[in-house]
């Protein structure tokens, strides 16, 4: 049997000392998570945050930055995910975006929110992620090498 992690994309977005953020309907009940998703078939892993950002949060997304490359494992469906996380900024807003299903908001929440909110994060990365981007961790997109 081969093994293989989810791959999934993930973007952390600060704007006026608060980070944008999704709540969503999951299967432990709404929590909360930076704007993410799995990687689709065909799609390089920028066009997936891009893409995954805009659906979630009616935001276009600009990835500036790999913010880090992440790996938990879920007890609560046994899924290892491994995750690509980019620093960027959101150019514009499209209001009438319907999102996609499950979103139930984007919101903007300052650094405490969000700790106060942890007994509802989607996992321990949404903090890490935020941490890490407070300590100035960035990579260049560089990192990355996409095939046709």
């Amino acid at each position: 049997m081969i093994w293989k992690p989810n791959v999934t994309v993930a973007a952390v977005i600060s704007k006026d000392d608060r980070y944008l953020l999704v709540e969503e309907q999951t299967i432990s009940g709404l929590l909360f998570n930076q704007p993410a998703g799995h990687l689709e078939p065909n799609e390089s892993i920028l066009q997936g945050v891009i893409r995954e950002t805009l659906e979630e949060t009616g935001y276009t997304f600009t990835p500036q930055w790999l913010l880090g490359i992440y790996r938990w494992h879920s007890p609560v469906n046994d899924t290892t995910y491994l995750r690509f996380t980019f620093l960027g900024t959101a150019i514009c807003h499209d209001h009438n975006r319907k999102l996609d299903k499950g979103i139930v908001r984007a919101a903007w929440f300052r650094t405490n929110e969000i700790y106060k909110l942890a007994h509802r994060h989607r996992s321990p990365m949404v903090i890490k992620c935020i941490e890490d981007h407070l300590a100035g961790k960035r990579y260049p997109l560089e990192l990355l090498t996409y095939y046709d």
